[in-house]
């Protein structure tokens, strides 16, 4: 599976949201953004990025996926250092917590929500990079950005609390708002943040692979795309075949009606724009 936080892009309304922000400054610090940094994702910002993706041989849609977030990076200009308080957070995918270490000793502990299934938190090691006070919305009332090179991934509180303690997010990790805003309280900028528990590769699919839940999520996003008209049943036969080949030849993809990356990509995009899908 190719991880990419939510895809920014024009929606009506815009998209807003510190990960927004963050691309915005990253635009102007490149050299393709003169407007201001007002974490709206608007005609003015896709015109950049569409820029920035044309001067990088990226495809030119306006959407910042995976290989445009890969390509604008994070600022050299930054160092992420240790903080001297030795605080360290540790997530854990497969019991939803969260948990606050200083030098070895566990501060508190506290549930969280985090990447659904086809779009995980992504696991490894990370820092946190950004800290934003009352962003709002989906993003509740603060944020702390991780820097994972590939998409806008952070922690940060939530509109939606009935979600803590579930697989729910597009790969953030949510909190409820008062636990995000003690956290938020004592982590300084540079605190290292491991995310362990199970990671969700997926597989690569084609006919004569044994039946599974990944499958059936494919089918699920062809059939709301409309390239699939049979049953959510999970094997890969020749309907499922033909439906992937079809969307892989109406999105300029090898129609080899196999799902790799590529593929999983495209579908998890095409996906988000099609139900309006703006979750961080």
């Amino acid at each position: 599976m190719v991880y990419a936080s939510r895809y920014l892009r024009i929606t009506d309304p815009f998209m807003t949201g510190p990960d927004v922000a963050y691309l915005q400054r990253r635009l102007k610090d490149l050299g393709y953004y003169e407007g201001p940094v007002n974490s709206t994702y608007d005609f003015d910002t896709e015109k950049a990025v569409r820029n920035f993706q044309e001067a990088f041989g990226l495809q030119v849609d306006g959407i910042v996926g995976p290989d445009t977030y890969n390509a604008i990076g994070l600022d050299p200009g930054e160092t992420y250092n240790v903080p001297a308080e030795g605080y360290r957070i540790t997530v854990d995918t497969n019991t939803f917590t969260l948990t606050l270490n200083q030098n070895g000793q566990v501060i508190n502990s506290w549930p969280v929500a985090v990447g659904a299934p086809n779009t995980p938190t992504p696991l490894g090691s990370w820092r946190i990079i950004q800290k934003t006070m009352n962003p709002g919305g989906a993003f509740g009332t603060r944020w702390m950005k991780l820097n994972v090179p590939w998409g806008g991934y952070g922690i940060h509180g939530t509109d939606n609390p009935s979600s803590i303690g579930s697989a729910a997010s597009h790969g953030c990790v949510r909190m409820y708002n008062e636990d995000v805003n003690e956290l938020y309280d004592i982590v300084p900028l540079g605190t290292p943040v491991q995310i362990i528990g199970r990671a969700y590769t997926g597989r690569i699919l084609k006919i004569g692979v044994p039946p599974g839940d990944d499958i059936r999520e494919v089918q699920r996003i062809l059939q709301i795309l409309g390239y699939y008209r049979g049953d959510i049943d999970g094997f890969y036969g020749p309907l499922t075949e033909q439906a992937v080949k079809d969307f892989q030849q109406a999105n300029g993809l090898a129609a080899d009606g196999i799902v790799g990356p590529n593929t999983y990509e495209a579908l998890q995009r095409q996906r988000d724009i099609a139900v309006g899908d703006t979750r961080p």
